[in-house]
């Protein structure tokens, strides 16, 4: 049978089945979009960020570079994905009409597209930001539906999925309890004479075992003067007596991720790596107070900053304390709806969920990270994670 034939049979035996949420959940969110469309005077969403299709309609798959894309109106959904995905479009989402090109051929793409958008009205929000919408599929429709605007609205939809519902912060809640598992049994690995990868196999065994699904980032794992370096990750290194181990795991419950960071020193911690160390809980105690609803992120960012000024001249921190997370397919756990850094002015509120990476690093040495995800409450930030904070 060719896709269209094994999308009929599927629905008959899998339609839904494997969806992650009940439909109420879905029609919270579709609600909340639709008041935004039409606070912006928008008649479709055109959306081709997987971690967006995903909030909107459940599709799931660990194949995301492809093609795919949903147009979203108030009366129609439309499901667009190659036909190595028709399985997880039927059985993950409640979507009807699911419309698929052959993998190997994209010129089958942009004329299913033409239509629904042409049905769905002149003024289509996308967002031309995010890598997955594609400058032919972009020039292609613009090309076909002249009169139509494509609009930025990228913004949309990240204002709504920064604030987490219930079943949200369950699934959080749950990453949050296997990232610990895992990050513990690494952290218990460490020792002189092991090496990066070992310590990353055990900590993505202990995540796997507990539960996590396929990550949207694997378990970062670096040691010594690599861990001075933003973004190295394991890479068969042997770890040194007196080394920091750094260490940053998240793993997915229903594609949701709570990470977090842990150092751990093979030996005995310096008082340099302590007073790192201390700082970085500075920080975190600092954002804590700040983050609660009425305040914005330019402020919390501010304090963080006042906590980081005895070391800023030696130590490298990028700039970004915190950034929102929920829902997200690799490469990255980060939900970019967002960012705890100076210039940023959104305020927070209730139920945001951030991660806030704190590591500092000493070029040439090594570096030293330690965090939580945590939840913002009426009265300041609670973790999700459960970090012991210590160097052991």
């Amino acid at each position: 049978m060719d896709f269209n034939d094994y999308r009929l049979t599927l629905r008959q035996h899998m339609a839904g089945k494997e969806c992650p949420f009940p439909e109420v959940e879905f029609q919270r969110r579709h609600k909340a979009v639709l008041k935004a469309m039409e606070a912006a005077n928008l008649d479709a969403l055109l959306l081709t960020a997987p971690a967006d299709i995903f909030y909107l309609t459940g599709y799931s798959t660990f194949e995301v570079s492809v093609h795919t894309a949903l147009v979203f109106t108030a009366h129609h959904l439309v499901l667009q994905v190659p036909s190595i995905e028709t399985g997880p479009a039927v059985a993950c989402t409640h979507v009807e009409d699911i419309r698929g090109y052959r993998w190997e051929n994209v010129d089958e793409i942009l004329e299913p597209l033409t239509e629904a958008l042409h049905e769905a009205g002149t003024n289509v929000g996308v967002d031309p930001w995010h890598g997955s919408l594609r400058h032919s599929v972009m020039s292609g429709l613009q090309w076909r539906l002249p009169e139509h605007r494509f609009i930025d609205a990228a913004n949309l939809l990240q204002e709504i999925r920064i604030v987490k519902s219930a079943a949200e912060i369950e699934c959080l809640i749950e990453s949050a309890r296997i990232t610990g598992l895992g990050i513990e049994a690494a952290a218990n690995a460490v020792r002189a004479g092991a090496t990066d990868s070992e310590i990353a196999g055990i900590g993505a065994q202990a995540l796997h075992a507990a539960g996590s699904e396929f990550m949207s980032m694997q378990p970062i794992v670096v040691t010594g003067p690599r861990s001075a370096v933003i973004h190295l990750n394991h890479q068969r290194r042997e770890i040194a007596q007196g080394e920091p181990v750094f260490l940053e795991f998240g793993s997915a419950w229903k594609r949701y991720t709570a990470p977090m960071m842990r150092t751990v020193v093979a030996g005995e911690p310096t008082s340099r790596m302590h007073q790192v160390f201390d700082t970085c809980r500075r920080i975190y105690d600092a954002m804590l107070e700040e983050m609660r609803p009425g305040k914005d992120f330019d402020a919390a960012a501010r304090a963080a900053e006042q906590a980081l000024a005895p070391l800023a001249s030696e130590v490298f921190h990028s700039g970004v304390f915190g950034y929102a997370v929920g829902a997200q397919f690799p490469p990255s756990w980060v939900e970019g709806s967002g960012f705890i850094a100076r210039g940023q002015h959104r305020q927070f509120e209730e139920n945001m969920i951030f991660h806030l990476p704190l590591c500092l690093r000493i070029p040439g040495e090594w570096g030293i990270g330690c965090s939580d995800t945590v939840r913002v409450t009426e009265s300041g930030a609670v973790p999700l994670t459960r970090n012991p904070w210590t160097l052991s």
